[in-house]
């Protein structure tokens, strides 16, 4: 008999052999029930308990505090049943927002990963702008405000001017740190190459220190909506700060409510798309 068939004999024999466990699973069928395990271990049931919670919370304590006339903590219904009436203004008032939002953030995100790869990779550079960074960079954006707002010639301007100063320093401090963690081989590789400093900036820095710059992306947004919302209470016409503020001179505080919790959906889609965005930009840290 040539070895390959005894060789094959004996592997089924010792495969029929081994005794078979009762509780044991055939390896096709957690092959199959695999992926479905994988989708039950994605769903995260926590936020949406904690939301109950704060939702049942929350109505306990506006029909506690109800009684009669206008109440200050109106119910979770009301308070929906003036979001959906209010959508129209709010979609308007998103609209106004994001026209100071965008400019200013965007125009912060070009100059702040800019300059702060330049000084992160350029030493007199880095001598020059980090000790002015250390001054400024903790100074409230907030107390720009009545200040842009009398100097510059219109409010979308000052607005955006204050929206662009929140969301600079972060995202210059970010972008310098993630360059100047560049490792040194990886710079010597690229002149070894001929690069030029564009060219190393470009194509080895740049992509290094992407880590860094989607934090101070990250904070950058944040901030510029913190900002953008209080821009708009001091003197704009239209946003969803100007929303908040106008229902709440009003005391119309279902609608004041509903704004509320409108500005903070709007955020968190903002904010999610960056981290999709930084979710696929960053493949290789999966």
């Amino acid at each position: 008999m040539p070895p390959t068939k005894e060789l094959a004999m004996s592997s089924q024999t010792n495969v029929l052999s081994v005794p078979l466990d009762r509780g044991a699973v055939p390896a096709t069928r957690s092959v199959v029930r695999q992926p479905r395990r994988r989708r039950l271990s994605g769903f995260a049931w926590e936020p949406w308990a904690l939301a109950a919670i704060l939702l049942t919370a929350w109505q306990l304590a506006g029909q506690a505090l109800a009684g009669e006339g206008n109440p200050l903590l109106p119910p979770p219904l009301v308070v929906f049943a003036a979001l959906r009436d209010s959508l129209p203004e709010l979609w308007r008032g998103t609209i106004s927002s994001f026209l100071i939002l965008l400019p200013g953030y965007g125009t912060a995100l070009v100059l702040g990963v800019t300059l702060g790869l330049l000084a992160g990779t350029t030493p007199w550079l880095g001598r020059a702008f980090f000790p002015v960074a250390k001054v400024a960079a903790p100074i409230p954006p907030t107390v720009f405000i009545p200040y842009a707002i009398a100097v510059l010639p219109t409010f979308h301007l000052s607005a955006t001017f204050v929206v662009f100063l929140g969301a600079f320093w972060p995202i210059f401090l970010n972008a310098a740190a993630g360059a100047a963690a560049v490792e040194g081989r990886h710079r010597d590789n690229a002149r070894v190459l001929g690069f030029s400093h564009f060219e190393s900036l470009r194509k080895v820095v740049f992509p290094a220190s992407l880590p860094h710059i989607f934090c101070g992306m990250g904070v950058g947004l944040g901030f510029s909506f913190i900002l953008l919302t209080v821009a708009e209470l001091f003197g704009a016409n239209a946003g969803l700060g100007r929303f908040v503020q106008y229902y709440a001179d009003y005391a119309d505080y279902p609608r004041m409510v509903a704004g509320i919790l409108y500005t903070g959906a709007v955020t968190w889609g903002a904010m999610t798309l960056l981290e999709q965005a930084r979710h696929r930009a960053l493949f290789w840290q999966r």
